[in-house]
């Protein structure tokens, strides 16, 4: 391992980190709440410790596979303590472990939450907090390629370990191009919600809130009752419709930028995901409205939001589902677990690999059927390298496996079934609400502070996809390589 090239990469990542703090703080100098000494001891601390990192000069600036590994998963834990401190600082969040799991859960885009009152705590903090969405939808790793390109060659093993997906790829040859193009794509789509949120009626803060939890499928939000404080049927559509679209993978929305609408409608993922979300809409809206819960249109309403807010790993909520029937919960917790589409902003295990799994499936239904029968699997008309599906099959058995173990840890506080599975699941694939005790109207202020450590953990594991987390306690994985 080039260990020297990794420590000034991530020297690197904290100095952005500490830039990235400057919004926070000028938001908390305006207010005068009483947090900004917090965030200028966490700036001055992220810069001594950036300064100290880049003075780390690797003999040459190559990158192998494991270094990008290396820098994505310690990055995002180096993120995330450090961004934990501002709430430490402040006093608003006296408990470091407490800090740590909002920090984490804010950067890895989960939105699980240990605060029983949002909307006490400062406008610098709140803002912090949800930009945190922001940098961690698309990845800070992702900014720091597209305005400074120090890897090489070997950056695009950075791309790979951080963007969420089987089979991650440039969209121009340059890969700071396409970091910058990424970027691009992501700021428009943040800004074009908040301009629709304005002309809701939300106000000008709240907006900036709700559309960072959006973009980067996040789900925190400044309300206590979440999107559901507004109770406004323009501001639900506004922010389902914007959840679905950074659901979708950044690459087809630059296909549709160029133009090729053709290449983006022939899709199977994108096909396959807008399947399961009408289908959800639909069952869900029959289901509790056949219970007379609220009138039909009401359920339809909320049915949309909520199907949108899980499938996209999101986690806004504008109605208790927990209330729901059976039926509804069951479809909303296999959405938690499917996820939204490779190359987004969102969780889960992700639309492509369910796809993937599902024709192998079929493959060998084929096979027993007519042994002699050779059949490849194809994405569309694209013939799916046996690598990747490979790769594919050993995600999900190593997302059941984590899940599994993490149950059985977080179930030795006797909570009950639902609230410890719906807990781990909705960390896992970075959502936030589950069922029981951490429903849309609960918290995870009552775990203990082990199991709030084990839950950051697999918060870190669900945003890394698994391997880059995994592969940090190998020892041969921090041998070092002469380069």
């Amino acid at each position: 391992m080039n260990h020297r090239a990794v420590l000034r990469s991530l020297g690197i990542v904290l100095l952005a980190e500490a830039g990235c703090m400057i919004p926070s703080l000028i938001i908390a100098l305006y207010y005068k709440e009483g947090d900004t000494s917090a965030f200028a001891l966490t700036m001055a601390i992220l810069v001594i410790a950036g300064l100290a990192l880049v003075q780390f000069r690797p003999v040459k600036k190559g990158l192998y596979a494991r270094d990008g590994l290396a820098i994505v998963s310690l990055g995002w834990i180096g993120l995330s303590l450090f961004g934990a401190m501002p709430f430490y600082f402040s006093g608003e969040i006296p408990v470091m472990v407490d800090a740590i799991f909002e920090s984490v859960s804010g950067f890895t885009t989960t939105g699980a939450s240990i605060l029983t009152d949002v909307e006490r705590l400062s406008k610098g903090l709140l803002f912090w907090r949800s930009f945190t969405h922001w940098i961690g939808g698309m990845g800070v790793l992702l900014l720091t390629l597209a305005i400074l390109p120090l890897a090489g060659a070997g950056a695009v093993h950075i791309l790979r370990a951080e963007s969420p997906g089987p089979s991650p790829g440039k969209l121009v040859p340059k890969l700071a191009q396409t970091s910058k193009i990424l970027y691009i794509l992501y700021l428009g789509l943040t800004v074009f919600e908040v301009i629709a949120l304005l002309i809701a009626g939300m106000p000008f803060f709240d907006a900036l809130i709700h559309a960072f939890g959006t973009a980067g499928t996040g789900g925190f939000s400044n309300r206590n009752s979440s999107v559901g404080a507004y109770n406004s049927l323009t501001i639900d559509i506004i922010i389902g419709v914007f959840m679905l679209l950074f659901g979708i993978s950044f690459a087809l929305h630059y296909q549709l930028i160029r133009g090729n609408w053709r290449s983006v409608l022939k899709d199977e993922e994108l096909r396959f995901y807008l399947l399961v979300v009408a289908a959800s809409v639909l069952l869900i809206t029959w289901d509790v409205g056949r219970h007379q819960i609220m009138g039909w249109g009401e359920t339809l309403r909320h049915s949309f939001f909520q199907v949108s807010s899980i499938i996209t790993t999101t986690g806004f909520t504008t109605h208790n589902f927990d209330d729901w029937p059976t039926l509804s919960k069951s479809i909303l917790v296999v959405l938690m677990l499917i996820g939204a589409s490779a190359g987004s902003t969102g969780g889960g295990i992700k639309c492509i690999r369910i796809l993937m799994v599902l024709k192998m499936i079929r493959r060998e239904l084929v096979r027993m059927k007519h042994p002699q029968v050779v059949q490849g699997i194809r994405i569309g008309k694209r013939l799916v390298d046996q690598q990747v599906l490979m790769g594919s099959t050993l995600f999900v058995l190593f997302y059941l496996i984590i899940m599994t173990v993490a149950i059985f840890i977080v179930s030795i506080e006797a909570r009950d079934m639902v609230t410890s599975f719906t807990a781990v699941v909705a960390c896992l694939s970075n959502i936030g609400p589950g069922l029981g005790l951490v429903g849309p109207t609960g918290h995870y202020a009552d775990f203990s502070q082990f199991v709030k450590v084990v839950l950051s953990i697999c918060m870190l594991i669900g945003r890394l996809e698994i391997m880059p987390v995994v592969l940090l306690a190998l020892p041969s994985f921090w041998r070092r390589v002469s380069i």
